[in-house]
């Protein structure tokens, strides 16, 4: 049996916490680990993990020296994990009991994906659920794919051997951290959609996506698409000119323009389901 580590970047979610940890604890897939990974949290986040985690082994909590961000904090978590396969859980998230179980059966079907994904559902403060985000369906990964307008999500688990063919999450992000992730991955190989609902995603006033501004969200998920241009070596699309460094955030989405158009998305459909 595969070990997963599950990772756990926290700053201040202290009092979310427990529902994260329940869940882990709670699976039915029985060989996997934890790492956590502290960014200075200024509220009582380590006292209440360390509480929780005690005595259990397969719990691993680290602390950065100084407050580093998202993007230095997952990939911090990713290095200090001793899994074959890895996953990202939101300290103010949870999962299902069977999360683990139904995401690594994927894997035992074919070697020919390096990761998976799937339906998550929207939760309110107190964890009730509210809706399932519908928008995440399988995507036809292709060199043109960006995961824009997002259709790729959690609950991502993933190969570490494919991640360690790339040149690893960006450690200088603070947000679009999990966008980089995926494009990155999705050049090594393909990811495939389970169509059930593994991932809680708890919406609250203090968490990190919720708190950045939606702007610098834009311009960081802009500058993600760019970069993964460039690695791909994309000189143009439709004719027009990729630019060299990047300049603004429109400029990047407008190339893209054509793949929120209903035709386009109606075509990846049918590839998708025809596996073409």
């Amino acid at each position: 049996m595969n070990k997963v580590s599950v990772l756990i970047a926290n700053y201040n979610n202290g009092k979310y916490f427990r529902d994260c940890y329940e869940s882990v604890i709670s699976q039915s897939y029985e060989n996997w680990e934890v790492i956590i990974v502290d960014d200075c949290s200024t509220d009582d986040s380590v006292k209440l993990i360390k509480e929780l985690i005690k005595d259990d082994v397969r719990f691993k909590l680290y602390q950065n020296e100084s407050n580093k961000g998202c993007g230095y904090t997952k990939r911090k978590c990713i290095d200090l994990a001793t899994g074959d396969f890895c996953a990202f859980l939101d300290p103010d998230d949870a999962l299902y009991y069977y999360s683990l179980e139904c995401s690594m059966d994927e894997f035992q079907k074919t070697n020919k994906i390096v990761a998976t994904y799937s339906q998550l559902i929207f939760c309110d403060e107190k964890l009730n659920p509210i809706e399932i985000f519908s928008k995440i369906k399988q995507i036809n990964n292709n060199r043109f794919f960006f995961n824009s307008p997002i259709q790729l999500s959690a609950f991502f688990v993933f190969k570490k051997e494919a991640y360690l063919q790339t040149c690893g999450i960006n450690p200088n992000l603070k947000n679009a951290v999990d966008q980089d992730l995926y494009l990155k991955l999705l050049e090594v190989g393909d990811a495939k959609f389970i169509d059930e609902v593994l991932y809680k995603y708890r919406l609250h006033n203090n968490g990190i996506s919720q708190h950045t501004s939606k702007q610098s969200a834009k311009e960081s998920f802009s500058r993600v698409i760019h970069q993964a241009m460039k690695r791909r070596k994309i000189t143009s699309i439709n004719n027009i000119p990729v630019p060299e460094t990047f300049t603004t955030s429109d400029e990047i989405y407008n190339l893209l323009n054509y793949q929120t158009k209903i035709p386009y998305r109606l075509m990846n459909r049918i590839k998708s389901t025809l596996n073409i």
